[in-house]
């Protein structure tokens, strides 16, 4: 269960940070780097610091709706819907075995929508309108998004006040980030001014090999302060979890990356709490 979480020494101090939500887009161009997982487990250790959490998973591929249990039924409202603007959106809503958390389930045809709202009035905001609409009832909303950077993404950029980076430490880890800055940096001139990078978190962290330690170094240079202390190691707990259908704090609580999700979720609180005063 969650409650042993709670003892982390990071996560023990848990008042929302304010009253409107914090909308945090989950993004990365590539594939493979721990997005879904990062916003899966993140989402799952900030409701278990008792935090009230939405998770929108707009990645056709639907894992973080699976990874969460979710059943995939053609009788029930997503975010496809959302994004179409059919139906009211709480209806799209669908509570997990978390506690506290919320997710608004993908839909294979995302896969579709992008060239469905091609023509569309406002497409860049579907998605901002709709979590407009649901802002009242949660502390954070966020958004697990495709590996990619085309509408669907753009979408969430749009409706989000930040971004979180997960990085894996590889050797062309840097080159891709640097790409994913200039698209925010556009977003920013062009759609959305509030837009800021929340964060990097370096993900699959191998302390046996030299190179995610010269990868950490690199990307700590570049980006300083912008990059968690708090790393998501290589953890063979992790890559299980989703194919019981549970985040890893709910599969293996003790296990070292049900560690640094709760350490990584302390650590973005604390933060906010700073930033705040």
């Amino acid at each position: 269960m969650l409650t042993p979480q709670m003892t982390e020494p990071e996560s023990s101090t848990m008042a929302a940070v304010e009253q409107s939500p914090r909308i945090i887009a989950v993004a990365n161009q590539k594939g493979g780097v721990g997005k879904t997982t990062t916003a899966v487990n993140l989402a799952t250790a900030l409701a278990a610091n008792e935090m009230r959490v939405l998770l929108v998973d707009i990645d056709a591929q639907g894992n973080a709706s699976t990874g969460l249990d979710i059943e995939k039924r053609e009788d029930r409202p997503t975010v496809y819907d959302l994004l179409i603007g059919e139906g009211a959106p709480t209806d799209a809503i669908v509570p997990t075995v978390v506690p506290g958390l919320d997710i608004a389930p993908a839909s294979v045809h995302l896969a579709g929508a992008e060239l469905e709202l091609l023509d569309a009035d406002g497409r860049e905001f579907r998605l901002a309108r709709a979590l407009n609409a649901l802002a009242g009832g949660y502390d954070y909303i966020l958004i697990d998004c495709p590996p990619a950077l085309g509408l669907l993404t753009l979408n969430a950029l749009c409706a989000a006040h930040s971004v979180l980076v997960p990085l894996q430490c590889e050797f062309y880890a840097l080159e891709g980030l640097s790409h994913l800055v200039r698209t925010i940096e556009r977003v920013r001139q062009s759609f959305n001014p509030e837009l800021e990078i929340q964060g990097v978190v370096l993900t699959m962290f191998d302390r046996r090999n030299n190179l995610s330690d010269m990868v950490a170094a690199d990307v700590r240079e570049h980006f300083g302060d912008k990059v968690y202390k708090t790393v998501i190691p290589r953890n063979v707990r992790i890559s299980e979890a989703p194919s019981y259908g549970k985040p890893v704090l709910l599969y293996d609580w003790r296990c070292a990356g049900s560690r640094a999700y709760i350490h990584l979720a302390g650590e973005i609180l604390k933060r906010e709490r700073e930033l705040a005063v």
